[in-house]
């Protein structure tokens, strides 16, 4: 069963503004255009939405609802700069993510959590881990597909954690307005206004006949099955990978070292094989510790030669791993294992030379 979440985080240019200049944070501040020509608002903090401003109004209708407004131009290379450090820090936790936006996504949660109890905890570590690491604030919807997250993630603004167990997606979608649902453009919201239709759950309800009527063409039966909690799209991923890993959750915390190395070894031999698949190898390995808490310790260290082989990898990151515990000691929830800083090459063992 899928267990993904959406992440977004909080008035994102905005929190960034208010963390380069804190006397900002009191104040209702506009990141957009210019308030006296044809700006547009990019994000509002959120003092300055009680005042009734949102992305895309024009800057022009900002300054007119609120006219004590701070407006700041935006700093796209600084926010891109603190994006990259959020999902830096995210993937470390969740490791299989598609990144829609600078300040959204969607996490593969079922690599790391067996149900949806365990998916909020890690859900709340991805918060922690995101705050710890930039002081930004992020909101996540967790539910069985795409659009149950993305709906659910701004159900609880901003910092707040939205879980929709399965079973429940359309309880939850149907007193909600029909615009809240992805691909419900202007167009569609006003057929279905026009024939009363003003809820996800109305439009779930639809009839065959109702529904071909009222959109017709593939457009109707999607947006149903949306409204119903149905969505299949799986994670779109990036191309090709800037490492190689693989990981594993224990039944119970281990803390038996003899324990430890053996799996650290086992995973060793996935990545080495991963490898030889791709023809790759990589100079730099990374041993990855999560304690029962969730946090993340990771340590690395990157070698004269590139490697490739089970029982080099398997070496280093069991030397790894003792580091990480001397650092701080305690059992442990997963262990994992990866290779980067790839190449379409390897160094060749003395048997092969």
């Amino acid at each position: 069963m899928p267990i993904l979440a959406h992440l977004d985080l909080d008035a994102f240019f905005a929190a960034v503004e208010e963390l380069e200049n804190p006397e900002l944070r009191e104040k209702p501040l506009v990141v957009g255009g210019d308030p006296y020509g044809r700006g547009v608002v990019s994000t509002a903090n959120y003092v300055a939405r009680t005042f009734g401003i949102r992305s895309a109004m024009s800057s022009a209708e900002a300054l007119r609802r609120c006219p004590q407004a701070v407006f700041v131009w935006p700093r796209h290379v600084l926010y891109r700069q603190y994006s990259r450090a959020v999902w830096d820090t995210v993937s470390e936790i969740v490791p299989r993510i598609e990144r829609t936006g600078i300040d959204e996504g969607y996490l593969d949660l079922a690599m790391v959590a067996r149900d949806f109890a365990q998916a909020r905890a890690v859900a709340s570590a991805v918060q922690t881990s995101v705050r710890a690491t930039t002081s930004l604030t992020c909101s996540l919807g967790v539910g069985t597909s795409k659009v149950v997250c993305k709906i659910a993630s701004d159900r609880r603004k901003p910092g707040g954690i939205t879980v929709v167990p399965p079973g429940r997606e359309a309880r939850f979608l149907a007193p909600l307005s029909v615009r809240l649902l992805p691909g419900v453009g202007p167009r569609a919201e006003e057929r279905l206004r026009v024939a009363g239709v003003d809820t996800i759950g109305g439009l779930a309800a639809l009839s065959d006949p109702e529904l071909s009527a009222l959109l017709p063409g593939s457009l109707g039966p999607l947006l149903r099955d949306r409204a119903r909690g149905i969505d299949p799209r799986d994670l779109e991923l990036e191309g090709e990978p800037v490492s190689v890993s693989a990981e594993d959750t224990f039944a119970r915390d281990v803390s038996d070292r003899a324990l430890l190395h053996a799996e650290v070894r086992r995973l060793a031999e996935l990545v080495a094989e991963r490898l030889h698949n791709s023809g790759l190898s990589g100079r730099t390995v990374t041993a990855k510790l999560r304690y029962g808490d969730f946090s993340i310790r990771t340590r690395s260290t990157t070698l004269a030669a590139a490697v490739d082989e089970a029982d080099a990898i398997g070496d280093v990151a069991c030397g790894l791993l003792d580091r990480g515990l001397r650092d701080r000691p305690g059992a442990l929830r997963l262990v994992g294992v990866g290779v980067s800083g790839l190449s379409p090459y390897r160094q060749l063992t003395l048997d092969e030379a």
